[in-house]
């Protein structure tokens, strides 16, 4: 595995971390549908499903990872979402939510853990 592979399973597994914190069960980690590409993290929250992307950065990298979630990637995580339901069952009475967990390793200290639900 590649260094920026590393550091992309490192901010999962603090992603995670900070998901079971605040109370979601983790259902998938790494979830493929086909082509369409791949769920970071998939979890419950309450009768919601959340579809959670996972974006990690060193500091002083060139994007914030917060920034990391453009229209066309909203989509395929859209699409995603709706490959993961249909595999399982149908939508619940929460529907479908997409979050966003940004990590932030700076030079020194504790990594930054950073949580924003319903970015799509």
């Amino acid at each position: 595995m590649n260094a920026t592979g590393a550091l992309g399973q490192y901010g999962e597994r603090l992603a995670v971390r900070r998901l079971r914190r605040s109370g979601m069960d983790v259902l998938a980690r790494n979830w493929r549908c086909g082509r369409t590409g791949e769920i970071d993290i998939v979890a419950r929250d309450g009768d919601t499903v959340v579809v959670c992307e996972v974006k990690t950065r060193r500091a002083g990298a060139f994007e914030h990872p917060m920034a990391a979630v453009t229209p066309a990637k909203a989509d395929r995580l859209r699409r995603l979402g709706a490959c993961w339901l249909e595999r399982h069952g149908g939508p619940p009475p929460g529907g479908v939510r997409i979050d966003l967990v940004g990590v932030l390793l700076p030079r020194r200290g504790a990594p930054v853990v950073e949580h924003v639900r319903g970015v799509a």
